[in-house]
């Protein structure tokens, strides 16, 4: 049984639907696992073990009657804290929504668990989801899995660790800014940035509501084929027969290289070899458009994010990590002008992207410049936190800004991603040259 907590989704499907594992005996493993780990209370917010079990009985009767709902049906999953579930708490990580407990599941959990996906729990994040870096004293900090010292990259922390701690085969999680991409590449994950209006946000708490996107952190991209389908209720994408020869793959030179620290750049450098090795064609493009982009990016994230909730955070600031509690109010610096024309501005930069880059099957880059930063240095240095976290932030954001699919993949360096960039809407064509590009980086 311990090796199913390594295991793919995929194979595990593939071995419920085969009779080899019930997905009783799987879901009592993790959660079995999570109550035993060392670091439970720093990953997991709370978990789920009624609903759990009450799931995965329902999937091992599915399976012996031969009635799997899909290849996902019986397997136990994680939910970021920030996506309702019916009678449990959902705190977004926020002491300013101690005790919130919504009446019905968001639409996502209502999907999955029709596909027969088993909640295991939810797990801590980023205070309302407003950092790249995973820091939480108020509720708690996840570890990163090649550090126990350092961070594991925000917003979506607990749902990283969860999988690379082997307390979880998938973790759900949001991406406004970069908070799957961060996560999933520092703890050495798949993380799948969805297109901004593709997968629905009802019954997740928002930061961002133009920006926030929900989606995976997994170990294969397989795997986030998978899970994108079942969040969605659709057919996941046919990963079958990829290949990136003759694939025309952009190398976007424009600020995504700069200020590349020396294990990023070193493993960045190496998976665009091996990519050339397997027959892509690599081109040096520069983008002044998405260093404009990122100019806007006070306006129009700080903006919005204090906009939404400047009453909750004034009437208990307190109760708020100082960093990200005045990371908000850099919100109140833009007027409402300021933020309508940022946006009109930005809608032009789209297009000016879209245009440059029509002809490339991807965009690559680093998926962050640095490596996650040591924990207790955060709690003590204002400017290595801001430093760090804007530098974290920086590439993943682009994809963000300019309305892009994206997902990261493990170069082999650890904590180091390579991140690719595809068109709005465009997930399954991403998800069939993120496949091939697995390939080639493994």
């Amino acid at each position: 049984m311990s090796d199913w907590l390594s295991m793919t989704m995929a194979d595990l499907g593939r071995d419920i639907e085969g009779g080899a594992i019930d997905p009783r005996d799987l879901t009592a493993a993790y959660l079995d696992a999570i109550e035993a780990h060392e670091h439970k209370d720093r990953i997991y917010a709370r978990t789920t073990r009624p609903r759990a079990e009450a799931e995965a009985a329902a999937g091992s009767e599915r399976a012996k009657a031969g009635l799997r709902r899909g290849p996902l049906d019986g397997i136990p999953i994680s939910w970021k804290d920030l996506f309702d579930t019916a009678g449990i708490a959902t705190e977004a990580g926020s002491k300013l929504l101690e005790g919130r407990t919504p009446d019905t599941d968001a639409e996502v959990l209502k999907n999955a668990t029709y596909q027969g996906l088993v909640c295991l729990g939810k797990t801590h994040m980023s205070e309302l989801a407003f950092s790249g870096l995973g820091l939480n004293p108020s509720t708690g900090t996840p570890p990163c899995i090649n550090d126990a010292s350092a961070v594991a990259g925000g917003s979506s922390s607990g749902a990283a660790a969860s999988v690379a701690f082997g307390l979880a085969p998938c973790g759900i999680g949001s991406d406004t800014a970069g908070s799957v991409r961060i996560p999933a590449a520092w703890n050495d994950l798949v993380g799948l940035k969805t297109t901004a209006g593709r997968v629905s946000l009802s019954g997740v708490v928002d930061l961002c509501a133009r920006f926030d996107t929900v989606g995976p952190l997994c170990r294969t991209v397989e795997d986030a084929a998978l899970m994108l389908a079942a969040l969605e209720g659709r057919q996941p994408a046919d990963l079958a027969g990829t290949s990136l020869k003759g694939r025309r793959l952009a190398v976007l030179e424009t600020v995504a290289c700069d200020d590349l620290r020396e294990a990023p750049k070193a493993a960045f450098d190496s998976a665009l070899a091996r990519l050339q090795a397997q027959g892509a064609e690599l081109h040096h493009i520069e983008a002044p458009e998405a260093e404009e982009a990122l100019s806007l990016a006070p306006v129009l994230f700080a903006g919005e994010a204090y906009g939404r909730w400047h009453k909750e955070i004034e009437a208990a600031p307190e109760k708020m990590f100082g960093e990200i509690r005045e990371r908000f109010r850099g919100g109140k610096d833009f007027s409402a002008p300021e933020f309508v024309s940022a946006w009109i501005r930005l809608d032009a930069l789209r297009r000016t992207w879209q245009a440059r880059f029509a002809g490339f099957d991807a965009v690559l880059t680093p998926t962050a410049a640095n490596l996650p930063p040591d924990a207790e240095r955060l709690m003590s240095d204002s400017s290595y936190y801001i430093e760090e976290n804007l530098l974290a932030l920086r590439n993943t954001r682009i994809g963000n800004l300019m309305g892009l699919s994206a997902v990261t993949l493990p170069t082999g360096t650890p904590s180091c991603g390579l991140q690719l960039l595809g068109a709005p809407f465009g997930e399954e064509r991403l998800l069939r040259i993120a496949s091939a590009a697995e390939a080639a980086l493994s």
